[in-house]
C-alpha cells in the first residue's frame, strides 16, 4: 500500500469504507475504458463524454467525502474546541473550487 505522506488517519465506518471503495473502483474502471477508446482510436467526441463522466463521478465522490468530513471530523473538532478545523475546512473548499 502505497503511503499517502498524509499526518492525520480516519477511522471509517464499515459502510463509508465500503461506499468510497466501490465509487472509486468504478472511477478506475472508467478510466481504464477511456484508455483503451485512445488505443482503439475511438472518436474525439466519444472520449470527451466519456471523460466527463469520470469528472461528474469524481465529484460526485468529493461532495459525498466532503459531506461525512463536515459531519463527523468538523463537528467533532469544533465540539471539542478546536476552532482550527474551520480554517482547515475553508482552505479545503477554496482549493477545491479552482
Amino acid at each position: 500500500m502505497q503511503d499517502c505522506g498524509c499526518s492525520k488517519k480516519k477511522d471509517r465506518a464499515p459502510e463509508e469504507y465500503k461506499s468510497l471503495i466501490n465509487r472509486l473502483n468504478r472511477i478506475s474502471g472508467q478510466i481504464n475504458g477511456i484508455k483503451k477508446m485512445v488505443e482503439d482510436r475511438a472518436y474525439c467526441t466519444d472520449i470527451l463524454i466519456q471523460v466527463s463522466a469520470v469528472n461528474s463521478a469524481l465529484n460526485s465522490f468529493n461532495k459525498a467525502l466532503l459531506s461525512e468530513h463536515i459531519r463527523t471530523c468538523v463537528a467533532d473538532n469544533i465540539r471539542n474546541g478546536d476552532d482550527d478545523i474551520v480554517e482547515e475546512l475553508v482552505n479545503t473548499l477554496q482549493k477545491l473550487m479552482k
